[in-house]
């Protein structure tokens, strides 16, 4: 495969660009809050425990009101939902991976925009993300995002 002086630039800005990603602070926040939630073992009981409890409450919904465990499951389930949201490094970890999300879309829309401002970039807000269209959906104007 053949590349041009172009597609050659892209490769080391692209590489550049990744490696100011990697040593960023979102980054290393998210690497740090990570690594506590792993070497937590309450928090990992907490994690372990809803994950079971998922798998049981699959079972259950294919069968829905149905199921005689259907009551029983579906409150477990809240429960250590809640439980482990409420863990203190579980809130870290999710605070730190919303942060670096938001640095990730910014980013993905200043390159997409950069190229052409009709691509659609997710913003990682559904609410935003179904009202901008950007001009790129296909349905030739119905949307109005013309």
């Amino acid at each position: 495969m053949l590349a041009t002086i172009n597609e050659m630039e892209l490769l080391t800005e692209t590489d550049a660009l990744s490696e100011v990603i990697l040593q960023s602070e979102p980054v290393a926040e998210y690497i740090e809050a990570r690594s506590q939630l792993h070497a937590d073992p309450e928090a990992q009981l907490l994690i372990k425990a809803f994950n079971d409890l998922k798998e049981l409450n699959e079972e259950v919904q294919r069968f829905g009101k149905y199921h005689p465990d259907y009551d029983r499951v579906s409150k477990e389930i809240r429960q250590a939902k809640r439980s482990m949201d409420k863990h203190e490094r579980v809130i870290a970890f999710k605070q730190a991976e919303k942060e670096l999300e938001g640095l990730l879309n910014e980013i993905s829309g200043i390159v997409a925009h950069a190229v052409s401002t009709t691509i659609k970039v997710p913003s990682g807000n559904p609410f935003f993300d179904s009202m901008s269209c950007s001009g790129g959906c296909g349905s030739g104007g119905g949307c109005s995002c013309g």
